[in-house]
């Protein structure tokens, strides 16, 4: 034994997290009944008497001596009581001292320093076994220092008797575990030092399920699986994940709460066990970069909660003076340049000059559960008609979004949508038109700011134009097949009270459709059932000629009417669909007449043309004529030729140039060519 050995045996982490409170006659009784006991009585002759000297020295109850100030103490995982130990200038008085110097020697030099030395156990060699390499590699250091010394801490429980830690006494070449070392306040000595147990490791889950060691465990998972790495990371790292029995692990099976608690707790286990070890997954160099990175990116981590905290002040005032928590607004703005070219019906020339108007409408749509929607509309649209005697006098020349309502805004829509199981409802005392309740089985049959320019070429008008605005229907939505039954009343006479007027004794459309909506095809079979009151017949909706409208002028008018509407989609890029519809209308009073009326068309839409999101769109249709009947009819045939072309400059604004003509307008040879051109401006917010 040299005296370097001596130093840092005495000034080592060692031996101040060993010392403990208990007397010498305890020490030496519980020395002899260990192992470490026995070994010592081997040693050389010079640790005998290092052995001797040391029982005497802590023969002396250590808990009278005063607590020093700044002590080193053991860190351990268990929160124990803090063993004062030896100063700087004890260590140096006993590191003089020659390993031969005899026990009294040795313990007058002590009581001379004035210093009190607790030692736990007499001194004993550690066993290899018990040892693990120190951090620093290589040959022995001449001054190692105090935290590359070792502690190996056993326990030996015997029956009414203490702990007693065994001491490595090694060379500082001899593999060493580290020890964790903190300078605090030494808080007396209640107790011998207990050396902390190592962790239980996870509890094997009890029922159906087993721990894994490798993934290839597992029969039911692939590399080609996309949470492969993570249930690798998790079961070959971490060992937090468990198979059932015959050796999958059933990824796609809802996991219990209580399945979810126990894998949690076995990776929270296992996570604190490898920070606690010293082994090569997690170790404490990796947590101090880890600090280290966290001390760097302190200033970003600072600006990124700045930010967060600034999002959710703006989040809150957003909330706090919101619309309404229920109500959303969608917004849609047209402007609108048009003009015709050719004489009107009963015009000897052209009577239209260029126009500029618009239509505005405001929808507030409210969902009280997330799946209802209460539309609530406004509107405000002043388009040219150009159905007016003083512009072209046909009803085929229209817009599909005229109006004239004075630039003032009105109630255009109120309705509420509900659903009943696999039923949607629709009930509303405003607006509720026949093609807003019944799926459009149409290309360009969804909106009249997006699809075609015409009011024609929008939808077929024998089944879904009508007397319509007020009542209610029901969809039943059977996968691909719906079917839908809706009765409406002209919001106009539905809350009249006169006689004649109200919702049943007014104008009404009654609707029935089953329709087979699927990828590549949609299919709908329509029959609407009509009455218009005396004074308010129009069978088309101001479609087709004025005879298709009024075949008996203004007398009360039923009809039958028979539509089929078809659209092949065979991808997004191309679609082709058309319509037909059959009108068999009949005279209530004054007269018993009857009359035919025909209508179809053809779509054809070109998706992405150009540039995606835009659509290049062709209608050619007849417009509705009377093909028979028992006081008039048209004898001649009229075509509709429409082409435009909607460029779509982002996700909110479109606009639409094109262009329509009529020919031969009121079904008549006699009438001249109309020409439509327009451009066409959207807005959506």
């Amino acid at each position: 034994m040299n005296r370097t050995f001596w130093n840092l045996l005495l000034v080592s982490p060692a031996i101040m997290g060993l010392s403990s409170v208990m007397s010498a006659t305890a020490i030496a009784a519980e020395a002899t009944a260990t192992p470490e006991a026995n070994q010592l009585a081997t040693a050389q002759s010079s640790e005998s008497k290092i052995a001797e000297i040391v029982g005497e020295i802590v023969a002396e109850p250590v808990a009278a001596a005063p607590a020093a100030p700044e002590n080193l103490a053991l860190n351990s995982s268990v929160e124990a009581a803090q063993t004062p130990v030896v100063n700087e200038a004890d260590a140096e008085k006993i590191a003089s001292i020659e390993p031969e110097t005899s026990a009294v020697a040795l313990q007058t030099t002590l009581q001379t320093t004035g210093s009190d030395i607790g030692l736990a156990a007499p001194i004993a060699p550690a066993s290899a076994a018990a040892t693990e390499p120190l951090a620093a590699a290589g040959a022995a250091e001449s001054s190692p220092q105090a935290s590359d010394l070792a502690v190996q801490s056993s326990k030996t429980e015997v029956a009414g008797k203490i702990e007693v830690p065994a001491v490595a006494t090694t060379p500082a070449t001899t593999p060493a575990t580290k020890v964790e070392i903190a300078q605090t306040p030494a808080a007396g000595m209640g107790g011998p030092i207990v050396p902390v147990a190592p962790q239980a490791l996870p509890a094997q889950p009890s029922g159906t399920m087993s721990q894994v060691t490798s993934v290839t465990q597992l029969s039911d998972v692939r590399p080609t699986d996309w949470a492969f790495q993570a249930l690798q990371s998790l079961v070959e790292r971490y060992s937090c994940i468990v198979g059932y029995p015959d050796g999958t692990y059933r990824g796609n099976r809802a996991l219990t709460r209580y399945e979810f608690a126990a894998g949690v707790n076995a990776c929270l286990d296992s996570i604190t066990q490898l920070i606690g070890s010293t082994g090569n997954l997690v170790t404490r160099d990796d947590l101090a970069i880890l600090q280290r990175l966290q001390e760097e990116f302190a200033a970003e981590l600072a600006t990124l909660r700045g930010r967060v905290d600034g999002l959710e002040a703006r989040t809150a005032e957003l909330e706090a003076n919101q619309f309404s928590t229920t109500t959303k607004l969608a917004g849609e703005a047209i402007f609108a340049v048009s003009d015709t070219f050719g004489d009107g019906v009963g015009l000897e020339d052209d009577e239209t000059v260029t126009n500029f108007g618009y239509r505005v409408r405001l929808n507030f749509n409210t969902s009280f559960t997330g799946r209802d929607l209460l539309r609530t509309r406004l509107q405000a649209v002043n388009t040219a008609r150009y159905d007016r005697a003083t512009a072209t006098g046909t009803n085929m020349a229209r817009l599909a979004f005229d109006g004239d309502d004075g630039s003032q805004f009105t109630l255009d829509e109120l309705y509420y949508r509900f659903p009943v199981g696999r039923a949607t409802v629709f009930v509303g005392p405003k607006g509720l038109d026949l093609d807003e309740i019944a799926d459009q089985a149409s290309t360009f049959g969804n909106s009249t700011s997006s699809g075609s320019l015409s009011r024609f070429g929008v939808r077929n008008p024998a089944v879904f134009r009508g007397p319509q605005g007020a009542g209610a229907s029901v969809s039943f939505n059977l996968g691909s097949l719906r079917a839908t039954a809706g009765y409406l009343a002209g919001d106009g006479d539905a809350p009249n009270p006169a006689d004649g007027r109200g919702v049943f004794d007014g104008s009404f459309s009654a609707l029935g459709q089953i329709g087979f909506f699927s990828r590549p095809f949609d299919l709908g079979l329509t029959y609407t059932r009509k009455y218009n009151r005396a004074g308010d017949v129009s069978l088309m909706g101001g479609v087709g000629s004025a005879l298709a409208n009024r075949p008996f002028d203004q007398s009360p008018t039923a009809s039958d009417n028979y539509g089929v509407q078809v659209n092949f989609k065979p991808s997004s890029r191309f679609q082709i669909g058309g319509w037909y519809g059959y009108t068999k209308a009949e005279q209530l009073r004054g007269g018993n007449n009857d009359a035919t009326i025909q209508n179809g068309a053809i779509t054809v839409a070109l998706g992405d043309f150009a540039r995606q999101g835009n659509v290049l769109g062709f209608v050619f249709g007849v417009p509705p004529k009377v093909t028979e009947s028992d006081v008039a009819r048209n004898r001649n045939t009229s075509y509709h030729l429409e082409g435009f072309y909607r460029f779509q400059v982002n996700d909110f604004i479109s606009v639409t140039p094109g262009v329509y003509v009529i020919l031969n307008p009121e079904h008549n040879n006699n009438n001249e060519d109309i020409w439509v051109g327009l451009l066409r401006t959207t807005f959506s917010f």
